[in-house]
């Protein structure tokens, strides 16, 4: 686990923008499984997730249409609550950061570490844009 103190920044980016920070197993079920459309960030304090899954994920939910719940999990600490988000995002592998959006529980979209590394964060908006669109 890192410091609270060196994560604490790295929550604020999105639970300020109106993410809802999990921190439980229960809280992950409770989310995912709600009706509509969930949105959730695996945050990491990785270089990609500051410089393009983060601002990526910001952008994203300007759009007009937006998913009814947006929240994050933070890799590398609460990892109870991580496992159980990744569980929901199977069959894709575990990755930080990664990007999700449910819809009425079920996985209809994600977006892995291997296409948030190297791309610019609004091409990853786009995608998520283009994903909010047709789900939301």
């Amino acid at each position: 686990m890192y410091p609270e103190y060196l994560v604490e920044p790295m929550r604020k980016e999105l639970t300020t923008v109106g993410f809802e920070e999990l921190t439980t197993p229960e809280e992950v079920d409770s989310a995912i499984n709600s009706e509509g459309t969930v949105f959730v960030v695996v945050n990491s304090v990785c270089g990609c997730a500051a410089a393009n899954a983060r601002p990526a994920a910001k952008a994203a939910i300007q759009n007009e249409k937006k998913p009814a719940k947006m929240v994050t999990v933070f890799a590398g600490m609460e990892k109870d609550a991580v496992d159980k988000a990744r569980n929901y995002m199977l069959p894709y592998p575990p990755s930080s950061p990664s990007m999700a959006l449910f819809k009425d529980g079920k996985l209809v979209h994600m977006i892995e570490r291997h296409h948030i590394e190297g791309r610019p964060a609004q091409m990853i908006a786009d995608n998520l844009i283009a994903a909010f669109n047709e789900y939301c």
